[in-house]
């Protein structure tokens, strides 16, 4: 019995320890076959047109978001002389003013 698990079929622990460091190996081997080899200069393109990409669809989430919330505002019940609601404002005043609708109609 000697301290052996009954899957190491009388392996060294040395040998089953890096078992998985040399499937790793193999792995990082097979997959440099796959592919062209990439010069500096491209992954730095690519990466900055990622990156451009990225920052163009966030911008235009962040327009229709804004936009969706400004229409928001316009249908709420507010007076003329107050300032912008905030993003936070507007959500929650939007709700309590959905919430007071349902119960006038549950009243009526």
């Amino acid at each position: 019995t000697g301290g052996a698990s009954p899957g190491s079929r009388g392996a060294s622990p040395a040998r089953t320890a890096l078992a998985p460091r040399d499937a790793a190996r193999r792995k990082g081997k097979a997959r440099r076959g796959r592919g062209k080899a990439r010069s500096e200069g491209l992954l730095s393109k690519q990466k900055r047109s990622r990156r451009m990409k990225a920052n163009d669809r966030e911008r235009n989430r962040m327009h229709h978001l804004n936009s969706a919330l400004d229409a928001l505002r316009s249908v709420l019940p507010t007076f003329p002389d107050d300032a912008k609601l905030t993003k936070i404002e507007t959500l929650r005043f939007a709700h309590n003013y959905i919430w007071a609708l349902t119960q006038s109609l549950r009243l009526a």
